[in-house]
């Protein structure tokens, strides 16, 4: 039989709102009360109902947690430790996927429904208007992996994927490569902007280096591989920077099944450092992305605006450092 809050009452020798009030955050009992209750709870082995407290107080501690990059192994990694992180301060994440949604403002309408009270964005590739849609709905939302801006009109924790750009682009004239190419994910996504754009601004200051770029249809390794093997139909580049470790994996795996060999014939360089990045079979040099502490910080971020609604918003923007594996061939003396 499931335990009630009459039973802890009756056991407890107190009234109902006594204990009502015990397990409500923020509401007055005193020390005696509580520990009377809290005793008779153990004994009957009673947890208090989430959605019931949520009428009390209002507050339902859902956080809904909204993607699009299911297909990406990454966000396995991220989802764990968004969920656990969440849960660890008592909060209760609501998984949200996007991955054919282009309307923030049915997001807006579904999250309403389940009365969240916060959204966690965590999406590279949505644009900043579906985290601004739930902002200008009232609803104190984070994005995670957003693009940087200096003035931004929410929360967004990330990299500077400019800077992620150039960093590739120079590790690339470092090992002395002289034709080098960008190959991205969905050309519309603004961290493949970005990446290209960081990237792009780099080489400009090495004119002697051939340069071209191409862009898969997702980020997965469907798309890099098919975009690779396309690519090596004509004259493939020395080395590529692929906007994303599983496009590097995909293009990994086209590049061998046609006969050439990585760094030997085409080098490779990705970013995230997914767990996938290290398996020695795949042996990826990439710039990692510190998932875990962006994570973290979205989560202390959000934490705050619960408790600030009018919280003026910041950008949390944490370094990338290369990981040396072995997709690229060793840095030329003559660079």
């Amino acid at each position: 039989m499931v335990v009630t809050l009459k039973d802890v009452a009756e056991r407890a020798g107190v009234s109902r709102s006594a204990v009502s009030r015990t397990f409500t955050d923020g509401a007055s009992v005193s020390i005696k009360m509580r520990r009377k209750v809290e005793k008779a709870a153990r004994e009957l082995g009673y947890s208090p109902n989430a959605l019931a407290s949520s009428l009390t107080t209002g507050r339902t501690k859902l956080i809904g947690l909204v993607s699009n990059n299911f297909h990406n192994p990454i966000f396995l990694e991220v989802f764990d430790l968004f969920t656990r992180g969440l849960q660890d301060r008592g909060l209760r994440p609501l998984l949200v996927n996007l991955s054919d949604e282009t309307d923030p403002e049915n997001s807006v309408r579904m999250l309403r429904q389940y009365s969240v009270d916060g959204v966690v964005v965590a999406s590279s590739t949505l644009p900043h208007g579906f985290a601004k849609a739930f902002r200008d709905a009232g609803v104190p939302v984070v994005h995670s992996f957003g693009r940087y801006s200096s003035n931004p009109q929410v929360h967004v924790v990330g990299i500077d994927n400019v800077e992620c750009g150039r960093t590739a682009a120079a590790t690339l004239v470092e090992r002395g490569y002289s034709n080098v190419a960008f190959l991205g994910g969905p050309e519309a996504a603004t961290s493949t902007q970005d990446r290209y754009a960081g990237f792009l601004s780099e080489l400009a200051k090495h004119p002697n280096i051939k340069l071209s770029h191409s862009f898969a249809n997702a980020y997965s390794f469907d798309a890099g591989r098919d975009e690779m093997l396309r690519l090596l139909k004509n004259e493939p580049a020395e080395a590529y920077f692929c906007g994303d470790d599983v496009l590097s994996i995909g293009a990994l795996s086209a590049i061998r099944e046609s006969g050439l060999s990585v760094p030997g014939d085409i080098g490779l360089i990705g970013l995230n450092d997914m767990e996938m990045a290290r398996w020695q079979n795949i042996d990826l040099t990439t710039i990692h992305q510190p998932i875990r502490q962006i994570v973290n910080s979205s989560i202390e971020l959000m934490e705050a605006t619960l408790t600030e609604p009018q919280r003026y918003p910041e950008a949390r923007i944490f370094p990338c450092t290369v990981i040396e594996r072995g997709t690229l061939r060793p840095v030329s003396t003559n660079a």
